[in-house]
C-alpha cells in the first residue's frame, strides 16, 4: 500500500528551491545552556521532487557554511572559523534525502547531512507543505543535528551540542 499526498500538498513534480525566498535558522544553546543563539544561513541551491507516491520523493539542498549570521560579528567569525564550522575548508553543508513517510500531520524524509567533511544520517520533518496560488510550493522543514557527530567538538560548554534547523522554503516548478 502506498501513502497519498494530503489535500493542499504541492502537486507531484520537481521544484527548485528559491534562495531569495528561503530562510534557514539555526538555534543553538550557548553559555552552558543559559541562552539560545539564533543565527541564519543562506541557501545556495536545492531541489524537491514530489512523487505521486511520496516514497518516490527526494530532497537535495546546499547551504553556504560561511554565510552564518547572528548579528554579532565576533560570534559569526568564530562560528565559521576553523574552531567550529571551518567554512574555508568545508564551504558547503548539504542534505540529500530519498523517500517520505507520513508521521502524524507531518512527513519525514530520511537522508544524510554532510558538514565539516563528514556525512551523518539525518531526517528532516516537513510540515505545512502547500501549493501557493502562483504554482510555487512552500515547505517548513526542521531537523536536529548533533555537531559532535560531524567532528565539531571545540568550545564545549560555550556552544551547545545540538543545533535545531528551521527552514522556511519556497520552490518554483522546475
Amino acid at each position: 500500500m502506498t501513502d497519498t499526498l494530503p489535500a493542499g500538498a504541492p502537486a507531484p513534480g520537481t521544484y527548485t528551491l528559491d534562495p531569495g525566498r528561503t530562510t534557514i535558522r539555526a538555534d543553538v544553546k550557548a553559555m552552558f545552556g543559559l541562552m539560545t543563539v539564533h543565527g541564519t544561513f543562506r541557501l545556495q541551491s536545492g531541489q524537491v521532487s514530489i512523487g505521486a507516491d511520496p516514497g518516490a520523493s527526494s530532497v537535495q539542498a546546499s547551504i553556504a557554511a560561511g554565510s552564518y549570521a547572528s548579528g554579532h560579528t565576533k560570534r559569526d567569525a568564530d562560528v565559521v572559523s576553523a574552531s567550529l564550522l571551518d567554512a574555508r575548508a568545508f564551504p558547503e553543508i548539504t542534505f540529500a534525502g530519498q523517500g517520505a513517510r507520513p508521521d502524524g500531520d507531518d512527513w519525514v524524509v530520511p537522508g544524510s547531512v554532510t558538514a565539516h567533511g563528514t556525512a551523518v544520517p539525518a531526517e528532516i520533518r516537513l510540515s505545512d507543505a502547500r501549493q501557493e496560488d502562483d504554482g510555487a510550493a512552500r515547505f517548513r522543514a526542521t531537523a536536529r543535528l548533533d555537531r559532535t557527530s560531524f567532528g565539531v567538538t571545540n568550545k564545549k560548554g560555550m556552544v551547545g551540542r545540538t543545533v535545531d534547523l528551521v527552514i522556511e522554503a519556497v520552490a518554483q516548478p522546475a
